[in-house]
């Protein structure tokens, strides 16, 4: 009989024994071989997943914090606004202080330059008056001493007064 492949039982026999010995191969280099690779991808792979959920996470931080920057830059013109309206008013109120102090300033020169013309005014009288105490008394002992009429008496004060000068008399 002819044997198309040449098939025996040996064959049959070897063939069946390669694939249990390749199949307790394939096992025993899966546990030594393929688990640790396999765990070493899992690995890599939580990892790489840890890693894209922890950039997402920090993605959203930026986000939210982006957010309150762009707020907060918002409120920084309406702060500096009030700051600078703030420091007008202060600017309106000194400046408005020192007016009333320069006011107040200016009153009390003129009060104190009117109490000093007063002053140097009524020095003024008292010394016109010690004066014409000076030109009465004169004029007396000329009065006396002449013992003569009226006439005579007006030439006397007319000579006096031209004595003192006329500019005591007009000013």
């Amino acid at each position: 009989m002819e044997r198309l492949f040449d098939l025996d039982f040996q064959l049959l026999h070897d063939t069946v024994l390669l694939a249990i010995a390749v199949f307790v191969l394939f096992l025993a280099m899966s546990y030594l071989l393929f688990d640790p690779v396999r765990k070493m991808l899992q690995d890599r792979q939580n990892k790489i997943l840890g890693d894209i959920n922890e950039a997402r996470s920090d993605k959203e931080k930026a986000a939210a914090m982006k957010a309150e920057y762009d707020a907060k830059l918002k409120n920084v013109d309406k702060e500096a606004e009030a700051i600078l309206s703030e420091a007008r008013q202060k600017a309106l109120q000194n400046e408005a202080r020192i007016i009333d102090d320069a006011k107040l300033e200016a009153a009390r020169i003129i009060q104190h330059a009117n109490e000093e013309a007063r002053l140097e005014k009524s020095r003024v009288m008292d010394e016109i008056k010690q004066e014409m105490i000076t030109v009465a008394s004169m004029m007396a002992a000329k009065v006396v001493a002449a013992s003569i009429d009226t006439t005579i008496q007006n030439s006397l004060v007319e000579q006096t007064l031209k004595e003192m000068g006329d500019s005591t008399w007009q000013s």
